[in-house]
């Protein structure tokens, strides 16, 4: 599905579904904008889109197939940035998905191309087809409205992740159970696909805001927009580190104290056994088919129950004095 927005700077207007093949009679002056949003295509689509803004067919082969790191490629008549969008859902078994997002970034042109709605663009374009204010600004204030809401995305599911790890603390110190060892491990893999996606892209930026990227430069108007896009991913990034240090240091806690239960428990089989052992040994001995003194007496019984309890006693006294109790 091929969906086109156009931002005619001349007229102040926005225009929607245009004819690609008629793009230099619309894109004569330097501050309009089209966009184009490519939206569960088809081979066909991509490359009649490519073939009209003359892609390389290496950033085309990029975009039909699945990339699992973010990068910017510089085509000298535009760049190509690979990026992530997560999506989120606590109750299905692959609790994060990162959702390839493509981006073609020319003097005058954006093109996006994803396989999945993504809730930034459809917001994005539902202004857009009453106002210009994303396109109006250039294609880097567009860039940067792309990655904003795909950021400004990423904050609740670090609260939710966070509130998870809280409510997990409480529970290690309920009885163990394989669920919660379970939601650990689950925890820390969200949270290294969320690592995954975002740091890449913060290297990118980060990069770009610094000078470091020798090939992508921003209109100083827009510069305060991109430091600001830095520092939520810089917070982000904090937070996924914060949030990986307590899931682990909370999976250690929770180790430790399986390890002091198991130990206990241990040490209660242990002081049993030890105790069945002389008991076992006694009866063992005087069960032999051998005549015992006073076996004809009708308190025998009694003589030797009170022994066995006896030693019993003897031996619980000792471990609590030495402490093993």
């Amino acid at each position: 599905m091929i969906k086109t927005y156009l931002y005619s700077h001349s007229d102040r207007q926005m225009y929607h579904d245009v004819d690609l093949d008629k793009k230099n009679l619309f894109l004569k002056n330097e501050e309009d904008l089209l966009w184009v949003d490519l939206y569960k295509f088809t081979e066909e689509e991509i490359k009649y889109v490519a073939k009209i803004l003359e892609f390389h067919p290496l950033a085309v082969e990029d975009c039909l197939s699945y990339s699992p790191r973010p990068k910017l490629d510089n085509y000298e008549d535009y760049y190509f940035f690979v990026m992530h969008a997560l999506r989120y859902d606590e109750d299905s078994e692959e609790e994060i998905v990162l959702v390839q997002l493509d981006v073609f970034l020319g003097p005058n042109f954006v093109v996006t191309v994803h396989k999945q709605t993504l809730p930034v663009l459809g917001r994005i374009a539902r202004v857009s087809l009453q106002s210009p204010q994303y396109m109006s600004k250039g294609m880097e204030f567009f860039l940067y409205a792309i990655i904003d809401g795909n950021t400004d995305e990423i904050f609740p599911i670090m609260e939710r992740i966070g509130v998870r790890i809280d409510e997990l603390e409480d529970e290690i110190y309920e009885q163990p159970s394989k669920q919660i060892t379970e939601e650990f491990l689950s925890l820390k893999r969200t949270i290294l696909t969320i690592r995954r996606a975002v740091l890449p892209q913060k290297r990118i930026f980060t990069s770009i805001n610094s000078g470091g990227h020798a090939y992508f430069d921003i209109r100083e108007d827009i510069k305060p927009y991109f430091l600001d896009l830095v520092d939520h991913l810089e917070r982000i990034t904090d937070s996924i580190d914060s949030h990986r240090d307590l899931v682990d240091a909370a999976l250690a806690t929770y180790y430790s104290l399986i390890s002091a239960r198991t130990n206990d428990t241990i040490r209660v089989l242990t002081v049993i056994s030890t105790i069945f052992m002389p008991l076992t040994f006694l009866t063992g001995f005087f069960g032999m088919n051998v005549p015992l003194p006073y076996q004809n007496f009708n308190f025998s019984t009694l003589i030797i129950s009170a022994g066995l309890f006896g030693v019993s006693g003897l031996m619980l006294f000792l471990f609590k004095k030495l402490r093993w109790l």
